[in-house]
Order: C-alpha cells, then structure tokens, then sequence
C-alpha cells in the first residue's frame, strides 16, 4: 500500500459514507452556509463557556455524519479527531460523550486530513469496518488560547486570519455507495523559520508546497491529474505565496484548478482579514462545500492538502519559530471507482 517514499494508494478505494458540517452564526452569513447541515445562532450554543460550546459543535458533526451514513454510533468501529485545544478536549470529551473507541490525534488544522487519511487506511488495511474521521474549532476559544483575551480587542494584520467556528466529521467504510478515498500523502515537517502568529499563510504555504510536489512526485501522475487541488487554511496571503511557489518548482498545476478554503468560506469579507483558519475550516468546507458539489458531478478527482501550523502558546513565548505540516487526501467520484 505504500506508494513511493510517503504516501500510501487505497486498493480497495474506501468509501465516504456520510459527512456532516456544522457551522456558528458567522459562519452563517458566508457564502457556503446552504452547504452547512446545521448553522447555529449563537456563539456559546447554550453553553456557558466557548471550550463546551465547541464540543458540541463536535458532537453535533459526529452525529449527523454516522445518521447520514445510515448507521448507528454502535456500529462505529474506531473515532479519530482532534482539534486545536491543549490536550484536544474537544475530541476527548465528545468522545467520552458518544462513547465510540477513540483515538485522538493533533495535526493542527491539518486535523482533518490526517484524520481522514489514517481512517482510509484502517478500512483499507481491513482493521475496521466503519471509521469516524472528525475535527473542530471555535473562534472564541482559539483565539483566548492562541493569541489575545476577545475581550481585549487587540488590532490584527492583514495577513491575520479569522478561526472558523465549526466542525466536520466523515464515516469511512469498506463498503457502501459514495465518494472514493484513493491514495494519501503525509506530510513531513517544515519551519522556514518565521516567527509571526499572525501570519500563519506564509509560515504554512512550502509545507503545502512540500506535500504537493511529494505527492506527485510518488504517485506519478501528471499535474493536471485533478480537477481541483484545495488546500486548509492559507488565506489570501498563504494562497497567493504558494500559487507563486508552484510554478517556481516546476509544479505546472493549472492555477484555476487552486482554490483555498481559507479563501472560500468567508468569501471577500475584509472583516476576516486574510481569510478563514482553524481545524474547522477545511473540515465544514469539504464535507460542506466540496463533497456535495462532487457529488453533484462538478469535478471527478479532488486533492486535499490539510496545513497546520504546530505551534503552542509556549513554543511562540519561547521565542520558537512555527513549524508547519500539510497531508494530501486524494479523493474521486464513485463512477471512477468503479
């Protein structure tokens, strides 16, 4: 299954089941929010503090991903999330909520893809079933842990971006009808040594560059292979670095074939800066936005690049730089998988 030096092909091609994206009140008035399952009105969803709220949000997705998949949470053979909080509480505690055999994983917002890809490989390596794949975040309670108390209303810069309030879970399955996981690239650890935490963009985009040209690079695969190649959370800023990266490394991907889904959530809204962040960022946006529209016919083969950047409030105050990771999901339409 292991395909050139980092990356792994899927045989027996597992399949998306059911997925789910939950979304807060902001999220709300983007452009994407007919793709969202559920929208909440309020940022503390009836919780008295933002870390429950956000579990709940991880709850929620959860759920509405194994009912859309036609199961029950019993038949869930093993939950993998994580999220942005110290020791991913989300997760944890939404685990101990749904009571599903847990494993907890932290990648940053690059969550949701190495989530997603550890459970195609599970499936595909025949040691389960039905997996769980999910990831969250909350803007109130990123923000209070990564940067400056809301309360304080500090001023951001441009190249700042706006951490998504949402979360998104996917049932991957041996068998069933629905979109197809194919292959996956891990992504190894990259720090060109910046040191700004408002300006995740730039710090992440060569380790999106990094696991773009390593995917390539083991499957083989010309670089118009896709219809469409996403990456998480870069933003304007991170998006416009990479798309001048890609050719300067003889990556002839098709440019209008790019999108970001730091970009895409928020639309132009300059109130976010540079765009959409967070775990729930590419996770409400994928099995929101994209997943429905392949579904729809739009595009046949799809590459995810989840970006993360590995930093913690303590690293950042002991004058630390931000290492950055990306993990590349390869996903096509179940006509080609047949």
């Amino acid at each position: 299954m292991r395909q050139g030096h980092q990356s792994w092909v899927f045989p027996l091609k597992p399949v998306i089941l059911g997925h789910a994206a939950i979304g807060g009140p902001f999220e709300a008035t983007g452009p994407l929010a007919e793709d969202f399952d559920i929208l909440h009105g309020d940022l503390n969803l009836g919780q008295d503090s933002w870390e429950k709220a956000e579990k709940v949000l991880l709850e929620e997705a959860c759920s509405k991903a194994v009912e859309k998949a036609g199961l029950t949470k019993e038949q869930i053979n093993f939950m993998l999330a994580g999220d942005l909080m110290n020791q991913i509480i989300s997760a944890s505690f939404s685990a101990r909520t749904l009571s599903i055999p847990f494993l907890g994983i932290f990648g940053a917002c690059s969550t949701a893809m190495e989530g997603l890809a550890l459970a195609a490989l599970m499936v595909n390596s025949q040691s389960a079933d039905f997996v769980l794949a999910a990831t969250s975040s909350h803007n109130g309670a990123a923000e209070k842990q990564y940067r400056y108390p809301t309360e304080y209303g500090s001023q951001k810069p441009p190249t700042a971006q706006w951490t998504v309030t949402g979360a998104g879970a996917a049932v991957v399955a041996s068998q069933g009808s629905g979109l197809r996981i194919t292959g996956a690239t891990i992504g190894h650890v990259v720090d060109m040594g910046l040191t700004d935490p408002f300006n995740m963009g730039a710090a992440m985009a060569p380790a999106a560059l990094s696991t773009i040209e390593s995917h390539f690079r083991d499957f083989q695969i010309p670089h118009d292979h896709y219809d469409l190649i996403v990456t998480g959370d870069l933003g304007r800023t991170g998006h416009a670095i990479l798309s001048d990266l890609l050719p300067k490394h003889r990556m002839q991907i098709p440019l209008e074939r790019y999108i970001d889904c730091g970009k895409l959530i928020y639309g132009e809204n300059p109130n976010v800066w540079s765009g959409g962040s967070g775990c729930g960022c590419i996770a409400t946006v994928t099995y929101g936005h994209l997943l429905r529209r392949m579904k729809q016919g739009e595009w046949k083969r799809i590459l995810l690049i989840a970006t993360g950047a590995l930093l913690s409030p303590l690293s950042f105050q002991q004058g630390e730089s931000i290492p950055c990771i990306a993990h590349a999901v390869a996903v096509e339409s179940e006509q080609l998988g047949e």
